[in-house]
């Protein structure tokens, strides 16, 4: 005789029926992904919409994307990681540099002539930050860390071929460190986000910037200027910026476990390298919007970089000491980050 209390069970379990238990293990999840790069910008179109598409058919179909460019959700720039970490939107792609200071450990990155290639220096930062920075983020559940391609000076009216030609000279610099760099160089920084750079331009509040190439096209820099000064590579990458895609902490704990490792198999070291090196992949094709046009592209030598590394030498060690007055061993993060840069460049393809 079957028991009782057995027969109300399966009663029970009959009565919900397997489609419940079959709706719950199939639960779906819609992530609202927010940044401010424009929906015609390379990074959206190679970067952010195949990252999506990947894990919305990774996980059959169950975490879908409602995907907002160009800051559609509302906000501004600086405030984007606050909006992963207190859950106004799921996933964010922005700088950490946005807001001067607040992740300071991850600057290092940043410093004048640190990186190489866009695909080994991510995986770097990537390490680093597992190793040495965990609690950097520690606020939100990050995907990716990565970053662009060598940084290239455009200028509207006067062309950039040695330092002194920086002097006097109004530029836009993304990142607290970058600005360092810029004044170092004799220049006047100034702090903007991307999309504020055609305005600036055009009316003549910046007569410059830095920015990667793959950026130009979509803040019509190749437009707005005519002079352009990237660096032979044999002499160091002048500067690169930071970025991190980050989700928010909640949103992820409340995954099942199956679409928590969707996730998972979509962040990570391998997804922070894919992201620096499609980025980097996309420099020749704003090169070429610039040369198109006529423009003037001058090549900074590596004998000529050297002043260059100069006047930029006084950065590196005041972010040391600014890392020890925080309570870090400035040294030793620098030491970590160029060994491990050294380390993915040697395994990595540039």
């Amino acid at each position: 005789m079957i028991p009782r209390r057995t027969l109300l069970k399966s009663g029970a379990a009959a009565a919900l029926g397997g489609s419940a238990l079959t709706g719950f293990a199939q639960q779906s999840v819609t992530l609202k992904f927010h940044t401010f790069m424009a929906p015609q910008s390379n990074v959206w179109l190679s970067m952010h919409k195949p990252w999506m598409d990947k894990v919305e058919k990774d996980s059959g179909g169950r975490i879908k994307f409602e995907a907002y460019p160009a800051m559609q959700l509302g906000g501004t720039p600086v405030q984007l990681y606050d909006q992963a970490k207190d859950g106004v939107v799921d996933v964010v792609w922005t700088l950490p540099g946005n807001t001067a200071g607040r992740f300071p450990r991850v600057e290092v990155f940043e410093l004048p002539f640190m990186m190489t290639n866009a695909e080994a220096t991510s995986k770097a930062y990537w390490e680093y930050v597992q190793t040495v920075a965990a609690d950097e983020f520690k606020d939100t559940q990050v995907i990716a860390l990565q970053v662009h391609g060598p940084g290239v000076i455009h200028t509207a009216d006067k062309p950039v071929k040695s330092v002194n030609d920086m002097r006097g000279l109004k530029v836009r610099a993304p990142t607290r460190q970058v600005t360092k760099l810029v004044a170092a160089l004799g220049a006047t920084p100034v702090g903007m986000p991307l999309p504020q750079i055609p305005d600036a331009l055009s009316k003549g509040t910046i007569n410059g910037c830095v920015i990667p190439w793959e950026v130009v096209p979509s803040v019509k820099v190749n437009e707005l200027t005519k002079y352009h000064a990237e660096f032979d590579p044999a002499g160091g990458s002048l500067y690169t910026t930071t970025f991190v895609m980050a989700m928010n902490k909640a949103k992820y704990d409340s995954l099942p476990p199956d679409l928590k490792k969707v996730i998972d198999a979509n962040s990570g070291m391998a997804t922070s390298a894919w992201l620096g090196k499609t980025q980097q992949g996309n420099d020749p094709v704003g090169r070429k919007s610039a040369s198109e046009r006529g423009n003037n592209i001058f090549t900074v030598s590596a004998a000529e970089a050297q002043e260059f590394r100069r006047r930029s030498r006084t950065i590196e060690a005041e972010w040391v000491e600014d890392m020890n007055k925080r309570g870090f061993d400035g040294r030793k993060l620098l030491d970590t980050a160029r060994g491990l840069i050294d380390k993915h460049t040697k395994s990595t393809k540039a």
